[in-house]
């Protein structure tokens, strides 16, 4: 599986204060927890929060869900991916993802360590997955 180092981030997620943020999880898109993916470097955790925030290792990224796409912000770029969820499985594709990405729920979602903070949303600019 070759997966960079942005896609990993697309998952902190695979996680708001504003307004489009309340619009942005429409019922039966539970992707709020804890979920690991096998990599080449092993097991990776990424939490998704209902804050619209995501982490992976100390990297904090935010998340919407609009129409049928996970956006995930890099930086001042939204990047949407399809997604699936399915008996605990989180499936990711599309965006810059060269193939599938599967994600494993193993528990809820942590919450931010004390003092760390969500970045800015950029201007949120649908894009296809």
């Amino acid at each position: 599986m070759n997966v960079t180092k942005k896609s990993w981030f697309l998952v902190t997620l695979v996680c708001l204060a504003s307004p489009l943020a309340a619009q942005s999880t429409a019922p039966g898109h539970d992707i709020y927890g804890t979920w690991e993916v096998d990599t080449p470097d092993g097991p990776q955790q990424v939490v998704v929060r209902a804050d619209s925030s995501a982490s992976f290792n100390e990297e904090i990224v935010r998340w919407r869900v609009y129409e049928n796409l996970l956006y995930i912000a890099f930086g001042d770029e939204w990047v949407g991916y399809n997604f699936e969820l399915r008996r605990g499985k989180l499936t990711l594709s599309g965006g810059d993802l060269e193939e599938p990405l599967t994600l494993d729920r193993v528990g809820p979602p942590t919450p931010l360590p004390e003092g760390v903070t969500v970045p800015p949303e950029p201007p949120f600019k649908p894009s296809e997955g």
